[in-house]
């Protein structure tokens, strides 16, 4: 394996360093691994392994290319994983999610825009406090992913939204048992829209992390 971290460590400061770009084809295996001073097993064990993570792309019979390297292709990898773990480490997307929500939406307060905001207000107004569960979770889906979109940093949203979307479960079944989970999940998205419309960073930052922080610790009662 260090060998093969070696490998890995090599290619990745190519990318890094522009040597190779997206989109760009890799030298034939013999060749990069006569550059790189590594044997053509290892090469081929770190390929296989920046194919898993969508860094590279293997195609049969053509060659070896750097992918795109967008944000929504990187994560991929990252939303399978979560998948697989959801029962397991559903807490601990939520632990990730009090962190980086929080620091997401204090950007927002800065960048929104009056055209996002309005689509806020948009998705608020869609739902009432006789909006069924399923339909209070693809509200806070969207909304959710509308504050991470206005902090402008497209890396940010895309692992948010991974995260967020792998939350589901957790929010159906509170919204189905937590008595009034309707009703307060609709009056802090309200603080929150007005706190991002004064552009008030502070206080936009604790109300998120109050509104995810009461989602997990409902969870941590009743797992």
């Amino acid at each position: 394996m260090a060998v093969t971290d070696e490998a890995i460590t090599k290619i990745k400061d190519m990318i890094i360093s522009g040597e190779l770009s997206a989109g760009d084809r890799l030298p034939p295996e013999k060749e990069l691994s006569e550059k790189l001073g590594l044997s053509r097993s290892s090469l081929r064990e770190a390929v296989k392994a920046l194919e898993i993570i969508r860094v590279l792309d293997v195609r049969r019979g053509d060659g070896t290319y750097v992918t795109s390297l967008e944000p929504q292709l990187l994560t991929e990898a990252m939303s399978f994983i979560v998948d697989l773990h959801q029962d397991r480490s559903i807490l601990e997307i939520f632990e990730v999610r009090r962190i980086l929500e929080p620091a997401a939406a204090a950007i927002a307060a800065s960048r929104i825009t009056a055209e996002q905001l309005a689509a806020l207000h948009s998705t608020l107004d869609s739902v009432s406090e006789e909006t069924g569960v399923e339909a209070l979770v693809e509200h806070d889906l969207i909304f959710h992913s509308l504050i991470t979109a206005a902090a402008d940093n497209a890396y940010m949203s895309s692992v948010l939204d991974s995260l967020s979307s792998s939350t589901i479960r957790a929010r159906i079944w509170r919204g189905l048992t937590q008595e009034k989970a309707v009703d307060r999940t609709l009056s802090e998205h309200t603080a929150i829209i007005e706190a991002l419309e004064r552009g008030d960073a502070e206080l936009v930052k604790s109300l998120v992390t109050v509104h995810i922080s009461g989602v997990e610790h409902w969870l941590r009662q009743a797992l």
